[in-house]
C-alpha cells in the first residue's frame, strides 16, 4: 500500500524549532522529488518546500528562505524539514506530497500525499 506519512509537528514557542518528517512506505521515495505544502485556517493550501530526486536541488517559498531546510535520507525512505525561527504565521497543517517529475509549485502536479500534520506557534 502505497503511503506517505507526516509527523513531527506539535506547539512550539515563537523562536522555537520543529523537524517534520515525511516517510514512505509501499514505494521508494528516491525516484520523486519531495515537496511540502501548508494550509493555514481559512487560507489556501500554498507551497512551501521542495528538494529534488536527481541532485538533490532545494527550493523554498521567500517567507521561510534562511530558516526552513528540507533533506532527505533515501536509505531511510523519508524527507524531513527542519523548521527553524519559527513565527505565529507559519501556524497550519503541513503536507508532504511525490512528484515523479520535478519540483512542481502547484499542488495539481503532486501525485500522492500525506495526511497532514498541525503545527502551531504561540506563546
Amino acid at each position: 500500500q502505497v503511503q506517505l506519512v507526516e509527523s513531527g509537528g506539535g506547539l512550539v514557542q515563537p523562536g522555537g524549532s520543529l523537524r517534520l518528517s515525511c516517510a514512505a512506505s509501499g514505494f521508494s521515495l528516491d525516484a520523486y522529488a519531495v515537496g511540502w505544502f501548508r494550509q493555514a485556517p481559512g487560507n489556501e493550501r500554498e507551497w512551501v518546500s521542495c528538494i529534488t530526486s536527481s541532485d538533490g536541488s532545494t527550493y523554498y517559498v521567500d517567507s521561510v528562505k534562511g530558516r526552513f531546510t528540507v533533506s532527505r535520507d533515501n536509505a531511510k525512505n523519508t524527507v524531513y524539514l527542519q523548521m527553524n525561527s519559527l513565527e505565529p504565521e507559519d501556524t497550519a497543517v503541513y503536507y508532504c506530497a511525490t512528484d515523479l517529475i520535478s519540483c512542481g509549485y502547484y499542488d495539481y502536479e503532486y501525485d500522492y500525499w500525506g495526511q497532514g500534520t498541525q503545527v502551531t506557534v504561540s506563546s
